[in-house]
């Protein structure tokens, strides 16, 4: 349900540190593949100004749990969720929550959501405008929607 090819739409997060990274981003289209039977590798292609970043996340699915390890970040907890929470049939949501590793430290030094849909021309701004919304009820008001004004950048190498 979750393989295949994703256009990245909008963050929200607590925090602008959550959000600051999308805030240079232009667009970025993602695509997740099964690469083992616990192992996903998503592969993305983001659009910088002029240039085009290409990047790798390999996440393991954990028996018997909700979330995603990141490879290389224990302390960073994925979700990954139904666009039905946006009565969108045609997004997911990921939820990224990243803990303390120090038991005495209380706050998370990250909480944020991310929308993705599965063509980015058809989501309407109904869907963006309920995500905002919906993420502000969740104390997230630094919000990011990408403007998506460029040329996409290309996927290379899909597994």
């Amino acid at each position: 349900m979750y393989l295949g090819k994703w256009y990245f739409i909008a963050a929200a997060g607590v925090k602008e540190s959550d959000v600051q990274m999308f805030r240079q981003m232009d667009s970025t289209v993602f695509h997740l593949n099964e690469t083992s039977k616990k192992t996903l590798l998503l592969t993305g292609a983001m659009r910088m100004g002029v240039h085009c970043i290409m990047k790798n996340w390999t996440y393991t699915i954990q028996s018997g749990k909700d979330d995603l390890t990141s490879e290389g970040r224990p302390e960073l907890q994925t979700l990954v969720w139904s666009g039905e929470w946006l009565n969108c049939t045609q997004c997911i949501l990921l939820q990224e929550i990243e803990r303390h590793l120090d038991p005495l430290e209380t706050h998370d030094t990250l909480n944020r959501f991310m929308l993705y849909a599965r063509d980015s021309a058809l989501l309407d701004n109904k869907v963006v405008k309920a995500f905002q919304t919906q993420t502000a009820c969740k104390n997230m008001d630094r919000f990011v929607h990408l403007p998506q004004e460029k040329e996409l950048c290309k996927l290379e190498n899909k597994v």
